[in-house]
């Protein structure tokens, strides 16, 4: 049974009613990954947040720091599995998928991370991640020591923090317009 046949439940503006810059953005998505994400489509309701939006997503997944991207991609599960946000389970589902040449980690992480054998550090950073979404008032210094315990410094600690928070927002929205993952993630790495 397919999923529901929509991008989000608030009009989506097409591809040739925004500005050139995001024509071209779109562009370049379908050029890397063969379609464009219906996260930015979505946002593109609301242009300038859709730039916004672009600009720290690739900042935070992508740009410099002591995580890699498989970490980032995880924590972006774990977040999303707290949140129940299908979007974001299914899109970074199949990043974890790919990004690891792991279905059944993809898989894991999705429904329970607990089950997954991961290393120490990894234990570390998706146990913050829960705790920090699920109970942010409980995060307490002991929990960023156990971060530190693992080899990660204070930037690596401020830039897990941020794609926490980043992905509690972006879980928000998505669930909030209900937001449906592009059909082709849940194929993908399989």
């Amino acid at each position: 049974m397919p999923q529901p046949d929509h991008i989000m439940k608030l009009p989506t503006p097409s591809e040739s009613e925004l500005d050139e810059d995001l024509q071209i953005y779109f562009q370049k998505c379908r050029e890397k990954l063969g379609f464009v994400p219906y996260v930015l489509q979505a946002y593109g309701l609301r242009p300038e947040k859709l730039r916004a939006f672009g600009r720290m997503y690739n900042e935070l997944m992508l740009g410099d720091s002591g995580l890699t991207k498989l970490e980032r991609e995880m924590v972006a599960v774990v977040v999303s599995n707290v949140n129940r946000c299908y979007y974001c389970l299914v899109a970074h589902g199949a990043a974890v998928r790919e990004l690891s040449d792991d279905a059944q980690l993809g898989e894991m992480l999705v429904m329970n991370y607990r089950v997954a054998e991961l290393s120490p550090r990894q234990r570390a950073l998706l146990d913050f991640a829960y705790k920090l979404t699920e109970t942010p008032q409980l995060v307490e210094d002991a929990d960023r020591r156990r971060l530190f315990d693992v080899g990660l410094s204070d930037e690596d600690v401020f830039d897990l923090c941020a794609v926490i928070g980043f992905f509690n927002m972006s879980n928000r929205v998505a669930s909030g317009t209900d937001m449906m993952p592009n059909s082709e993630y849940h194929a993908l790495s399989r």
